[in-house]
Formats: C-alpha cells, sequence, structure tokens
C-alpha cells in the first residue's frame, strides 16, 4: 500500500472481527514502533502485548474510555514511556548534562516520542489490512493496570492500541460524526500566525 494511502485510510475503528492478528503482522507492527523518533537515540518507550486471557483481564481496568464494542479486539499493544530513561541518557557525558534536571526540557519527549510510535502503531495496522483504535486508560485505573500487570511505576501508559479486522456493524451515530476535518488554510501558518 502506498503511504498517501495509508494516511487516507487510517481512522479509528471501533468493532473488530473474530480473527486474530497475524504473528508477522503483528511482528511488523511492533517492529515500525521502535523506528520512531527518539530523543538523544534513548529509547525509553517498551509496548504490553495482550492477546487471550491477558487481554480479557485488561478489560476490568480498560474498558472505561471506549465502547463495549472495541472489546470485540483480539489485540491491545499499550505503549508505555519512561521519562527515568531520557533522564540518564541526557546526563551521560556525550549530551553535556551533569544532572537530570527535568526543567531542561521544553515538553516531556518522552511521552511525546512514545505517542510517534503509537502512530507508527495505528498506521501499519493499516497497511497490514487492519483496523485500529487508540484510546486513554483513564486515571483511576493505571495504578489497577500497573498492579494487574506488574507495571513497574517508571513506565507510563500513554493509553492502549486496540487492533483487528474491523468489523463495525453497530449502528453508527451520524451526528456524532458530523464534525469533519479542519480545513489546512485553518490550521497552517506560513512564516506568520494569521
Amino acid at each position: 500500500m502506498e503511504f498517501q494511502d495509508v494516511v487516507r485510510r487510517r481512522r479509528m475503528v471501533r468493532e473488530f472481527g473474530p480473527d486474530p492478528v497475524p504473528a508477522e503482522s503483528l511482528d511488523r507492527i511492533l517492529d515500525n514502533a521502535t523506528r520512531g523518533p527518539s530523543a538523544g537515540f534513548s529509547q525509553g518507550q517498551a509496548f504490553l502485548v495482550l492477546e487471550g486471557e491477558a487481554l480479557e483481564r485488561f478489560w476490568t481496568v480498560g474498558s472505561d474510555a471506549v465502547q463495549e464494542s472495541v472489546r470485540s479486539a483480539p489485540l491491545v499493544i499499550v505503549p508505555l514511556s519512561c521519562k527515568r530513561v531520557y533522564l540518564d541518557r541526557y546526563a551521560e557525558p556525550d549530551k553535556g548534562w551533569t544532572d537530570r534536571d527535568e526543567s531542561r526540557w521544553p515538553v516531556p519527549f518522552w511521552h511525546i516520542d512514545t505517542g510517534m510510535a503509537a502512530l507508527l502503531i495505528l498506521q501499519t495496522a493499516v497497511d497490514e489490512g487492519l483496523g485500529a483504535l487508540y484510546f486513554g486508560i483513564v486515571p483511576p485505573q493505571v495504578a489497577p493496570f500497573r498492579a494487574l500487570y506488574g507495571v513497574p511505576d517508571d513506565q507510563e501508559p500513554i493509553g492502549a492500541i486496540a487492533i483487528g479486522y474491523p468489523a463495525e456493524t453497530v449502528p453508527v451515530d451520524r451526528d456524532r460524526f458530523k464534525r469533519r476535518r479542519k480545513p489546512s488554510a485553518d490550521v497552517v501558518h506560513r512564516g506568520h500566525w494569521g
């Protein structure tokens, strides 16, 4: 599939068919996720892959932000970011900082880089003929999520991605989708704002 086709076809899928995600597709999705930008090549991302029984347990802590039909997904990947890895990396001699002062960072690149990895997951799913949905894990469920899967405290889930073959048979509320993508002219500012 051409890259522009992947970009155009990427959308959030909210119901999935019963077929599992092929192992080769999952491997490609995960490999591509590791190829996103990484400040200082810190590589502070991790990916929790949930299928089968592990996925069934996930819905006890991860379903508050999605409709019931999303539970039909045969696969969920939880991208996690780790601030510690970035602070440690930038305290290394080749970066020139002698401390781990977080105030030096203009934005939390650990979350941004992990978000870019999540986008690569979404795009690779489309390229594999799959559908995907990025959704959040609501704050009160983060601690139960960590406990359920033994996720260390320094690993921050930035959301979750449900993946599978699209099978949207749930009636779509068209009123919900009346909002359209903004025209480029409304969001692109060349040389000056306005």
